[in-house]
C-alpha cells in the first residue's frame, strides 16, 4: 500500500497552531470539520484502490466462486436434485450477510499493514479527529461491500434468483447489510490494531469466521442440524442476518429477526468502536 499524502490545508497542517492540535488530541473537533477529514481521507482510501486494483480481486471474485461452489458443489445435496433454482433463492441472501464478513476481515489487515508503514503515524500527527481515520476507512469498505453484494446478486439472476417482494425490499435486505458489515468492522480494526502482523489478524479472523459462517443459517437449514448446532444457530448473529436478507427477498415474517439484527450492530458498534478509536490513539 503506497503512502499517498493528503494535501495540507492550513487548518490541517501538522505545522498548525498548537491550540488547534491540542483540540485534534481532546477529540474537540467540530462536525462539519470532521465530515471534511473523513471525506478527505476516505478519497484518499479510494486513490490507494485506484492504484492498486489487486485490492479489489477479494470484493470482485469473491461472490462468483462462492455462489457457483455452493450452487453446483452442494445445492444438490442441500435442496436436492434439480431444486438449484430453489436453493439459489435460499442461498444468495445468506451469502449477502457473508460477504460483509469477509470483506471486514480486510480492514483488520489493512490497518495493520498501514501501521507497519508508517502511514497512520503521519496521520496521527495531524490536526484531526483519531476516529475520522477509522470511519474514513470504514465508508471506503463499505463501498467495496456494495460491489461485492452487486456482483452477487447480479450471479444470482443469472443462476435463476427471483424477487417475490418488491425491489424496495431487496434495497432494505442491501441496507441492513451494510449497516452491519460496518459494525463487523470495528471488530476486525480492533484486531488489527491489538495483534502485531497482518497474518496474526488474518489467522484470528478465521477462527472467528468460521464458525459464525458455517454454524448459521446461511448455507443450510438450521433444522437439518444436531440439537445444540440449532442452539447456537439461534443465536448466531449471522443467522439472524441471513433470514431478514431472506425474508425480504423471498417473503415471510421480518421485524424479529431486522430488530435483531440492528440490535447487534448497535450493540457490536457501541462496545468495539469507542475501543478502536481508543487503541488508535495509543498504539506505538
Amino acid at each position: 500500500m503506497s503512502t499517498t499524502t493528503l494535501p495540507q490545508s492550513p487548518v490541517d497542517a501538522p505545522g498548525g497552531s498548537p491550540a488547534k492540535r491540542t483540540a485534534a488530541a481532546d477529540g474537540r473537533i467540530g462536525l462539519r470539520a470532521n465530515l471534511r477529514h473523513i471525506g478527505a481521507l476516505a478519497r484518499r482510501n479510494a486513490l490507494q484502490i485506484k492504484q492498486d486494483p489487486e485490492s479489489m480481486f477479494d470484493a470482485v471474485l469473491m461472490p462468483i466462486i462462492f455462489i457457483l461452489l455452493f450452487v453446483y458443489v452442494f445445492g444438490g445435496a442441500v435442496a436436492g436434485k434439480g431444486n438449484n433454482d430453489q436453493y439459489v433463492n435460499y442461498l444468495v441472501p445468506g451469502l449477502m450477510a457473508m460477504m460483509g464478513m469477509n470483506i471486514a476481515m480486510a480492514v483488520g489487515t489493512g490497518i495493520n499493514d498501514d501501521f507497519k508503514k508508517g502511514v497512520m503515524d503521519r496521520f496521527r500527527t495531524m490536526p484531526i479527529a483519531r476516529s475520522s481515520v477509522l470511519v474514513a476507512k470504514i465508508v471506503v469498505e463499505v463501498g467495496r461491500m456494495l460491489i461485492a453484494t452487486a456482483i452477487l446478486l447480479g450471479m444470482g439472476f443469472l443462476l435463476g434468483l427471483e424477487i417475490h417482494t418488491s425491489v424496495l425490499d431487496l434495497f432494505a435486505a442491501i441496507g441492513l447489510s451494510m449497516v452491519f458489515g460496518a459494525s463487523l468492522m470495528w471488530i476486525f480494526i480492533l484486531l488489527g490494531l491489538t495483534m502485531k502482523t497482518a497474518q496474526a489478524v488474518q489467522g484470528m479472523a478465521m477462527l472467528v469466521l468460521m464458525p459464525l459462517q458455517f454454524g448459521s443459517s446461511i448455507f443450510a437449514k438450521p433444522t437439518t442440524m444436531p440439537g445444540w448446532l440449532q442452539t447456537f444457530t439461534d443465536y448466531n448473529p449471522l443467522s439472524n442476518l441471513a433470514d431478514a436478507a431472506r425474508n425480504l427477498i423471498n417473503g415471510g415474517p421480518v421485524a424479529h429477526s431486522v430488530w435483531m439484527t440492528l440490535a447487534w450492530a448497535v450493540g457490536i458498534t457501541v462496545v468495539t468502536a469507542p475501543l478502536a478509536v481508543a487503541k488508535f490513539r495509543k498504539k506505538t
